[in-house]
């Protein structure tokens, strides 16, 4: 069976700072307004934040972040933070902290990889959002927007689908593979070398990963992942090929889908992280070897 979404990952488990997660009302509202007060954006925030801190985005674990921010504010995780006193971090935080809170209230959630179309009307710029079984459906929410704009008409429950204002890598990987887009136009942001046919090949690796509760960051680096100074393999295009036919059909309620999906995750090493990762930098530091303790399967 594919994972419990209602049970912590390794990523997400708060360990001994879990009583500051059951304080918070798994209301999308709250959780939101909470994640935002722990954590601000290393780039989108960066005028604001010390460079003694950058280091934060490296904090992978959520019981680190957590017992990183009481060392600096022991006090609920509602209580007002300084910009510049938060924890520094990206979507990928944002929304570890969104499905730790839903997970700990027994909500089955897990994270979202793609691509957004909402901070910019020309530029698709790479997400990490939270989903939550609400009854009959996977309700999807941003909590780093605030209120709704012109391109994000709510983002408390955006809309699901392919002409939706988020779309999973795996859907445009799809549209790519097709000819219906252009990737030059996806990526961290316009003008970046991040961006283009490698970099939405590599969502879709974090897709699969975060979707099973491999929360990796988003400069993690393991088996077939793309160098991206090089040209993508044809055997990897392929691979993904067939990973992307299954997400998507297990996103359209095809368990069996899911069930496949979940054992060539486990079962292919060019897929999952196993047991150590390179993690890069987003701030062009040398990349290290770290060694996970991923999530029980």
């Amino acid at each position: 069976m594919p994972a419990d979404w209602g049970r912590h990952s390794a990523a997400s488990d708060p360990g001994e700072c879990a009583a500051l997660l059951a304080a918070v009302p798994p209301k999308v509202e709250d959780i939101g307004a909470t994640a935002r007060n722990l954590i601000a954006h290393y780039r989108a925030q960066a005028a604001d934040l010390p460079d003694g801190t950058r280091d934060d985005v490296h904090l992978r674990w959520l019981a680190d972040q957590l017992a990183t921010d009481q060392r600096r504010h022991p006090y609920p995780l509602g209580v007002a933070r300084p910009v510049e006193e938060r924890l520094q971090g990206c979507c990928r935080d944002h929304t570890l902290f969104a499905v730790a809170v839903l997970r700990q209230h027994g909500v089955p959630a897990r994270s979202r990889v793609g691509f957004a179309d909402y901070f910019s009307p020309d530029w698709h710029n790479d997400h990490v959002v939270p989903e939550y079984w609400e009854g009959n459906r996977w309700r999807r929410f941003d909590p780093e927007i605030e209120s709704a704009g012109p391109l994000i008409p709510d983002p408390l429950d955006l809309e699901i689908g392919d002409q939706a204002p988020f779309c999973t890598a795996a859907q445009v990987f799809a549209l790519m593979r097709s000819g219906g887009i252009d990737p030059a136009s996806y990526g961290v942001t316009s003008g970046s070398p991040f961006s283009g046919e490698q970099f939405v090949v590599g969502e879709v690796f974090y897709e699969v990963a975060h979707r099973y509760g491999d929360e990796v960051l988003l400069w993690d680096g393991w088996g077939a992942l793309p160098d991206p100074d090089r040209p993508v393999e044809g055997g990897v295009l392929t691979l993904l090929d067939e990973v992307t036919d299954l997400l998507l059909a297990a996103d359209a309620g095809d368990v069996q889908a899911e069930a496949r999906l979940y054992s060539r995750y486990l079962s292919d090493g060019r897929l999952s992280p196993g047991d150590t990762v390179t993690r890069f930098s987003p701030f062009g530091d040398a990349p290290v070897q770290v060694t996970l303790r991923l999530s029980e399967r």
